[in-house]
């Protein structure tokens, strides 16, 4: 794909992206990055296939597909540095969102996949679902008018142990706990996002609030903010040394601290206002430190008073605000509308594919295009994005763009581009009419 001057912005980081693979694979990533962006109906390799008129060279399409999943981390760290970078350039602290999310799939030979919990049954969904379970590494930003937006960026794909027998000894990946891969998005968010003076915080569920992945992010020098269980086996902070005493000092005080008698005390507790989910939001609370061994120190730990009961939360800073600490656990929610999104929007798990670098692959294109998406969008205002509201005159509540509607909005300036280009060439009948069928194609 020729990239000048004239080249819409998007259609550059296509080609930006896919450079990182090899010269004959390179051209069709981009343009099936292009298909992933104007496919319609169910959205399998086929849609994009089609979508970026490469029907006639559709196996290699799948080869570049799974080299882009073997290429995920290198592809992942062009588009984090060339396009979500600047977005979080005036900020004082690069924080990360990490948690988990499954992509339902059918049939015995997808490579992968297996049986897992399902954390979103819905009214007649089961406890459990049977496809592939990816751990999710986003960058959250702060839009001066939307609030917080995960950027996704890279993910790992957990196979239970159980299902690796599966997988043919050529293609089998060593066994990873959910908690290891963690460890090693953070590590390598670190290695390419860390700037010197800037601090790096990881806000994660409750789930990787355990010491393998607490202790490396301490060691590292990351800030964790996390769910902490109500039944946490707490201490209070060692005493003083005492005159003459040898050794090193203690980690852990000797005091138990009951989570729910200091969560049933009356003393203590302090009332504020603080700008949650993007309105300001009272909260009773109250915050103390304690030692905790998965943690293998001191933590700050803040009891919140809620109308179903008391929640706590945990931070490895120990200089860490409550705001700061309730803020970021309030914005570790736009993680879970970015799975929404890329499920529902973008359409991630709906590629039919068998193999674990197509799969990887795959789910790896649709994050980047969600990611791509908001970068798009970030610098333009509402107006342009729910143009196509204008349509539907009784639909004026007002409300910020959905990731749907900034999608429509990009699709219609690709699309926009494809007709001038075409018609500032001066073109013959037949170009006429290959860019109406293609267009066509596109809406039918």
């Amino acid at each position: 794909m020729a990239v000048s001057p004239a080249t819409p912005l998007g259609v550059q980081w296509f080609s930006l992206l896919a450079s990182v693979l090899d010269p004959r694979s390179a051209p069709r990533l981009a343009k099936l990055f292009l298909g992933a962006v104007l496919a319609r109906g169910r959205r399998t390799v086929t849609s994009w296939i089609r979508a970026a008129g490469l029907g006639n060279e559709f196996r290699p399409c799948y080869t570049a597909v799974a080299a882009a999943g073997k290429q995920s981390d290198l592809i992942a760290a062009r588009l984090a540095l060339e396009v979500v970078k600047p977005l979080v350039a005036g900020t004082k602290r690069l924080v990360f969102a990490i948690d988990d999310t499954p992509t339902e799939r059918c049939g015995p030979h997808v490579q992968g996949a297996g049986v897992h919990h399902n954390p979103t049954p819905g009214p007649a969904g089961g406890e459990f679902v049977y496809g592939h379970v990816w751990v999710v590494l986003a960058l959250l930003g702060t839009h001066p008018l939307w609030g917080t937006i995960a950027l996704p960026l890279l993910a790992r794909l957990y196979i239970r142990q159980k299902d690796l027998a599966g997988i043919d000894r050529k293609h089998r990946p060593q066994f990873r706990t959910k908690l290891e891969q963690a460890v090693e998005l953070m590590e390598w968010a670190v290695a390419w996002l860390g700037m010197p003076g800037k601090a790096v915080w990881a806000v994660v569920d409750g789930a990787y609030a355990k010491a393998p992945f607490l202790k490396p992010m301490i060691r590292r020098g990351v800030t964790v903010v996390s769910r902490l269980r109500k039944d946490a086996a707490l201490f209070a902070e060692p005493g003083p040394r005492r005159p003459g005493q040898r050794g090193r000092r203690r980690i852990y005080g000797e005091g138990r601290i009951d989570l729910a008698k200091r969560a049933g005390q009356s003393r203590g507790w302090t009332t504020e206002t603080f700008p949650l989910y993007g309105k300001p939001t009272v909260k009773r609370f109250k915050t103390f430190l304690a030692t905790w061994r998965p943690a293998g120190g001191v933590i700050r730990v803040v009891l919140v008073q809620e109308s179903h009961g008391w929640v706590a939360f945990f931070c490895t800073d120990l200089t860490a605000s409550v705001a700061d600490i309730l803020g970021y656990v309030a914005d570790r929610f736009s993680i879970e509308t970015c799975f929404r999104d890329c499920k529902d929007v973008v359409g991630a798990g709906q590629q039919q594919v068998r193999f674990l670098g197509a799969n990887i692959g795959a789910f790896h294109i649709c994050l980047w295009i969600a990611t791509l998406t908001e970068a798009w969008a970030w610098p333009r205002g509402e107006a342009e994005l729910i143009g196509h509201r204008t349509s539907s005159p009784w639909d004026d509540q007002p409300r910020r763009p959905s990731h749907a509607d900034k999608r429509r909005a990009w699709r219609r300036e690709l699309l926009t581009g494809e007709i001038q280009a075409v018609l500032r060439a001066g073109p013959s009948d037949e170009e006429i009419q290959k860019a109406a069928e293609r267009l066509l194609g596109l809406a039918a």
